[in-house]
């Protein structure tokens, strides 16, 4: 497990036919807040404070292909050469983080061979380093 400490944030936020939504800065538009919403964009805040990942340089909720179906990643950062680097999922904090959870980024990963992935509930995150499709957990975020 790696150590997330979300930096103070407050998100702009409105009131929408009875819905509250997030703006999110990456995707430049106005979101419905769920509670995996709120992982979401606490994570994305949290890469562009505090390790000062570029903005440029992310997806949010970018489409795959696993054979003929269509998938949403939830988080997708490419390296400054504009390859996948790094796959996150995001949960919301009342669901545990679960082999199922690490099943599903490594059917994503089919898709994408990123080096690293990470799964998050905004509690507990785990990171790892995929090399030679082997994954070894990692015990710091890597540079970009």
């Amino acid at each position: 497990m790696i150590a997330v400490t979300f930096p103070p944030y407050e998100p702009r936020t409105r009131q929408q036919d009875g819905k509250t939504r997030v703006f999110d800065p990456i995707r430049r538009q106005w979101v419905i807040l769920t509670p995996e919403e709120w992982v979401r964009q606490h994570m994305l805040h949290y890469f562009v404070e505090t390790l000062q990942y570029p903005p440029s340089l992310m997806a949010v909720e970018k489409e795959i292909r696993l054979g003929e179906l269509k998938k949403r990643c939830d988080i997708l950062i490419y390296n400054r050469d504009g390859k996948p680097f790094l796959l996150v999922e995001c949960k919301e904090m009342t669901i545990s983080v679960t082999d199922a959870v690490l099943q599903q980024v490594l059917r994503y990963n089919q898709a994408l061979q990123v080096p690293y992935l990470a799964l998050t509930n905004g509690r507990y995150t785990w990171l790892f380093h995929n090399t030679g499709g082997q994954l070894v957990e990692a015990g710091e975020w890597p540079l970009i």
